[in-house]
């Protein structure tokens, strides 16, 4: 085998991109989507309070706020405010319009596009249409119905990573309070990798940096992320960072223009101009799933330099002190790599030796260097050693708990940081249920619960009855599609609070609520006044949120105030409806309960007394009503970034996996379908999307024009299977059961990724993730691992 097995070869005929991202293209799609909104006065007053102290928390992505600037948003969480900053609205009328049957025949953009939900809404069997129910009853039906449950067990909370820290901490301890640990959530199909992952090494599973280090760091690796669409307000932070010299090494599977050329929309010559800031300082296309081979490659130069650096009577390549000091396993660790081949390595990678090479020696040149990554990274069946790769990487010269370097996982969704703070979680610490029982006064229980993928499983199995979900939409963001609309389907009682209308909403089992909640825009108006929440960013600085428009009804409730009365309800019996609930239904888990220790009403009344319910429970968080006072909040602080390792050996762990056999889901021993080439397909976001929301039909920085049914492929692999480009295909995934998997009429475009890889968007392509194919130790959906063949389209494409 030829030592450089990059196939990586310029491409004759591919898709058109721009040249640059941001700049004016930014400027102008950020303007179309608050004029869309028919409300752009309004959301033009809400964008200059976006980010900004006394003023709100986007409800885009979780990167950090800057301390200076007049404008804190970029065009993403521009098109996030005036997509929940609507004039149009879906009332009773609209569900006397439209049947639910209807509906599922829409598209996922025409469903949320319809504007906001504005009343409490029952499903009727009888006429398959939505219609008006009070609040007061929707909360007894939802008691009702927990109530008649044989076991706490058999409810699922689902939570999205927008909802606030004080709804969060309300949310797990009602279901602690009623007796489970279900707490499936949002995180469990992204970041839960890098949880596992970074607990096992070093003992938290948090980011080590706060958005300063940025600044400091001499080289920042990013692996497996597109922030330029993901987290655009980051490429403000590699910007400067090139800027001033640092080092941005990219490790992606395609070439993301914004890694390539960024021009800031608010630097009027970058705005105005063609000129543009080159980010990477050097850009890597490894295969999917090659990351971990590409970083041990990294680690296998150095360790090589660094012998040869003390043969030579020079001072060693590596920071002996600190492996000493705070590490344990480095020479087991030591021991892998150097039995790891290059041949393999390679191979995996669909690195070169020398590219390889190249990237390990711009980290050597680096004192202080920033580790970061995305799902890129998180959704494989390997992602939690891939990042305890990185780890080592980071181990080998002391790069976590000095300024200018350390780990940082990017995280998603606004809060979603936070919800796991608050006690989102389905495996809790004995630490932190002693702590909740301690606060309630009665026992609440240690047992493991049900993450996503046990809780779609009990669902479908009817194990779990009840699914009641905090925000997001599940349907479209689990995968299997066919496997998780039917598990929704087998629900008793499906309770969405959201926003607006989507896929979530239409799955029906025997019963449904949908309860509109208040956006992030919005003044929140409770008894004692005005509200704030309070929310944590990915660098763990925990700041407030306060809405400044109005709501656009005055029949909204906040998502805080939601879960309180469905609490109050549930475990505080007086307050049943008699028209709903027969007492004589209540199984005795509910009937011991003492839940006179929380004050339900009177904390939807007042947050400020639930965070002090957070500061007597949680340790970070005490004089937590004083901290947030301070402009741009304050920070909970990291154990591993002061060197504190909160492992079972008080050390960080150098682990030590050999590389994966097999990069795919799939096993080794799967026959070939069909004799057909098998393929890795990637799901991914369009520029026009954020997770499941999508704004438009476009994807402005890799070209498409009002697509979503697209394939990225390599040209030369379309040509070796006779495909030209704009065909139309089918894709069918491998996976050894007996269910068929496959999405139709796919328009391929050539791209600039590797051969043998293939993405394309999602929620479209979930249908392909068999249900069952999660990574190991994180139960993450695979959905950058997905391994499928190709045919060409045997029906006409529905435009």
């Amino acid at each position: 085998m030829s030592e450089n097995n990059h196939q990586n070869d310029p491409i004759s005929s591919m898709h058109k991109k721009p040249k640059k991202a941001g700049g004016i293209s930014s400027l102008t799609s950020t303007l179309k989507h608050i004029m869309q909104s028919q409300q752009p006065q309004t959301n033009v007053k809400s964008l200059l309070k976006a980010n900004k102290n006394k003023g709100f928390d986007c409800p885009g992505c979780a990167w950090g706020d800057e301390k200076e600037g007049l404008l804190q948003f970029c065009e993403n969480g521009a098109k996030a405010i005036a997509w929940e900053s609507t004039s149009k609205v879906v009332d009773q009328a609209f569900f006397e319009q439209y049947s639910v049957s209807e509906l599922m025949r829409q598209s996922d953009y025409w469903l949320e596009y319809q504007g906001r939900l504005t009343q409490p809404l029952r499903y009727n069997q009888e006429t398959d249409h939505y219609q008006a129910i009070s609040w007061q009853d929707s909360f007894a039906l939802i008691a009702k119905h927990l109530h008649q449950l044989d076991s706490p067990d058999q409810a699922e909370f689902y939570t999205s990573g927008r909802a606030s820290n004080e709804a969060s901490f309300l949310y797990q301890l009602f279901g602690r309070m009623f007796g489970t640990n279900n707490f499936p959530d949002c995180s469990n199909m992204c970041h839960e990798a890098s949880g596992v992952a970074l607990n096992e090494a070093i003992g938290v599973g948090k980011g080590t940096v706060v958005l300063e280090d940025f600044d400091h760091a001499d080289a920042i690796f990013v692996f497996g992320q597109n922030p330029g669409t993901n987290h655009p307000r980051m490429m403000n932070a590699l910007r400067k960072s090139a800027r001033n010299g640092g080092k941005i090494v990219s490790f992606n599977n395609l070439k993301e223009v914004a890694l390539e050329r960024f021009a800031s929309p608010q630097d009027p010559l970058e705005l105005l101009t063609p000129k543009a800031t080159t980010i990477s300082h050097a850009y890597f296309t490894p295969k999917l799933g090659g990351d971990m081979a590409a970083i041990r490659g990294m680690v296998k130069v150095i360790l090589a330099k660094n012998s040869e650096a003390i043969e030579q009577g020079k001072a060693p390549l590596i920071d002996e002190s600190f492996i000493a000091e705070h590490c344990k396993n480095f020479n087991e660790y030591c021991q892998v790599v150097n039995a790891t081949s290059w041949q393999k390595i390679v191979e995996q990678s669909g690195l070169s030796k020398a590219e390889i090479t190249q990237a390990a020696e711009i980290y050597l040149q680096s004192t202080k260097v920033i580790c970061t990554w995305a799902m890129g990274i998180t959704q494989h069946l390997h992602s939690v050693n891939t990042i305890q790769e990185i780890v080592n990487l980071q181990l080998l010269r002391g790069n976590i708990g000095k300024k200018g370097a350390g780990l940082c996982p990017v995280r998603g969704h606004s809060n979603v940081q936070g919800n796991r703070t608050m006690g989102i979680n389905e495996k809790p610490t004995k630490a932190f249920i002693d702590a909740m029982s301690e606060l309630v006064n009665q026992p609440l229980p240690y047992e493991k619960g049900h993450n996503v993928y046990h809780a779609i499983n009990a669902l479908l199995e009817k194990r779990s009855k009840v699914l009641i979900c905090l925000g997001g939409n599940i349907a479209a963001a689990a995968p299997d599609t066919h496997q998780t609309h039917a598990a929704l389907k087998n629900t008793t009682l499906n309770v969405q609070i959201s926003t607006k209308l989507n896929r979530s909403h239409l799955l029906i089992g025997q019963d449904a609520l949908i309860l509109p909640c208040l956006g992030r825009t919005e003044i929140d108006m409770q008894q004692s006044g005005e509200q704030q929440i309070t929310v944590e960013d990915t660098f763990s600085m925990v700041h407030a949120s306060q809405g400044n428009v109005a709501p656009i009804s005055t029949n909204l409730k906040s998502e805080t105030s939601i879960v309180a009365h469905i609490a109050d309800s549930t475990l505080n019996s007086r307050n049943f409806h008699n028209s709903l609930l027969d007492n004589k239904t209540t199984p005795k888990f509910i009937e011991s309960s003492k839940n006179t220790a929380i004050n339900w009403l009177a904390l939807a009344d007042d947050y400020t007394k639930i965070r002090e319910l957070i500061s007597q429970s949680i340790t970070e968080f005490s004089d937590f009503n004083q901290q947030i006072t301070q402009p741009g909040g304050f920070y909970l602080g990291n154990p591993a970034a002061e060197l504190t390792w909160r492992t079972p050996e008080n050390k960080a762990l150098f682990s030590y996996q050999a590389l994966p056999e097999n990069i795919h889901a799939i096993s080794t021993q799967q026959e070939p379908v069909k004799n057909q080439k098998i393929f890795t397909l990637q799901s991914l976001r369009s520029h026009d999307q954020y997770n499941t929301t999508i704004y438009g039909l476009n994807d402005r920085y890799r070209g498409i024009a009002n697509e979503r049914n697209v394939l990225f492929i390599h040209e030369k692999d379309a040509r070796k299977l006779k495909f030209e480009e704009n065909d139309l295909v089918d894709i069918t995934s491998i996976w050894h059961d007996d269910q068929s998997r496959c999405v139709k009429g796919f328009k391929l475009c050539f791209y600039d990724i590797p051969q043998g890889n293939l993405a394309a968007y999602y929620p479209e392509t979930n249908p392909l993730v068999p249900l069952d194919s999660v990574g190991d130790r994180s139960f993450t959906p695979t959905s950058k691992s997905i391994a499928v063949y190709l045919e060409k389209s045997t029906e006409q494409r529905i435009v």
